[in-house]
């Protein structure tokens, strides 16, 4: 069974950082591409930012640019955001996806593009 399951979430002052995890199973992350997706209360959810399964190609949403950065251990099958020097509109259910690209360079940031997701973890930015 194809699981994701994040940790990592909290509450942090702004300009703090925190680390999340998405740990996989049930899938060979080799073939995947990854992505970490959030949403604020009454919003959208969002893209942050995607890592390729070849190459890699990663991308990220402006908002993140400069302080936040993904990246993935295939062999651990768990990838991670690093995020840094946090903000109050950060704040969100931060949500790990992956989806079936086979090798290929490219990853979106369209939630819709997405087959599997795992169940979110607050992250919230409050002095």
């Amino acid at each position: 069974q194809l699981q994701l399951v994040e940790s990592g979430g909290g509450l942090v002052q702004p300009g703090g950082s925190l680390r999340l995890s998405c740990a996989t199973s049930g899938f060979n992350l080799d073939y995947y591409a990854i992505g970490w997706f959030r949403q604020a209360p009454g919003k959208e959810r969002e893209g942050v930012s995607c890592i390729s399964s070849r190459g890699p190609t990663i991308n990220y949403a402006d908002s993140v640019k400069g302080r936040f950065t993904i990246s993935r251990d295939n062999a651990k099958n768990t990838m991670y955001l690093q995020m840094n020097s946090l903000k109050h509109e950060d704040t969100a259910v931060y949500y790990c996806a992956a989806k079936w690209t086979h090798l290929s360079y490219e990853c979106s940031l369209r939630s819709d593009t997405y087959d599997y997701w795992g169940q979110g973890t607050q992250v919230t930015v409050s002095s």
